[in-house]
């Protein structure tokens, strides 16, 4: 049996960069589709497996197409903040300047550094966005990065904030992305979903309503309407 880790351990792990990770990969059927099932094992500095990444399966729900109007978000790095801010405000009925959108965006983006770099109790409640982070790269490493203001948000952003702000998020394609229809199509497909939970409100506050983001294959963001 593998041996077991505290979560204590596994933070400090990811946090230094001494776990150890294992790409699993499978394929399985799902109703009359073939899905193609990849896994990411994470193994402790012992060598015993502590966590696991799920599989992304593709159900019926995920693959319905959606039509919204894009609302462009400034593509200066800062485009994932940018997008998730002007979402917010227009659920509320307000419209940011230019200012004051680049600066909601950096607040954003300084509030997922101080939960993921410079807290350690707070940082233990975003374990998933903390495996996401280190995957690719050292805490401290990206700890340096986020200081910057071009930097790009994405996944693990997207936990910390959906979590924090008890906000629903959910990320769509372009249809083109994902099948073969022409780029006059104007439909777009859920991807990712995030903060599922805050829909209907909690201890924290009052339902809340979703922010649809798009994100396009040349790493951008615009906000859905």
């Amino acid at each position: 049996m593998a041996k077991s880790h505290s979560n204590v351990t596994i933070l400090e792990q990811l946090k230094h960069g001494s776990a150890r990770f294992e790409i699993v990969s499978d394929t399985f059927s799902f109703g009359d589709v073939d899905v193609s099932q990849a896994t990411t094992s994470f193994m402790g500095k012992g060598g015993g497996f502590f966590a696991r990444i799920g599989a992304f399966v593709e159900s019926s729900a995920m693959r319905k197409l959606e039509h919204f109007t894009v609302q462009k978000v400034t593509g200066d790095g800062r485009c994932m903040f940018r997008a998730l801010v002007k979402g917010m405000a227009a659920n509320r009925g307000v419209v940011l300047s230019p200012r004051e959108e680049r600066e909601d965006a950096d607040e954003l983006r300084m509030a997922v550094k101080e939960v993921i770099c410079d807290n350690d109790k707070e940082r233990s409640q975003y374990e998933e966005a903390l495996i996401a982070i280190t995957v690719d790269e050292s805490l401290n490493r990206y700890c340096q990065r986020i200081k910057r203001p071009d930097f790009w948000g994405g996944e693990s952003e997207l936990l910390v904030l959906s979590k924090l702000l008890c906000q629903p998020i959910i990320v769509y394609i372009p249809e083109h992305e994902h099948s073969k229809v022409g780029w006059g199509s104007s439909g777009y497909i859920p991807i990712a979903e995030y903060g599922t939970e805050f829909k209907k409100g909690s201890k924290r506050g009052k339902p809340k309503k979703v922010v649809r983001l798009l994100y396009s294959g040349r790493n951008h963001y615009d906000l859905l309407v």
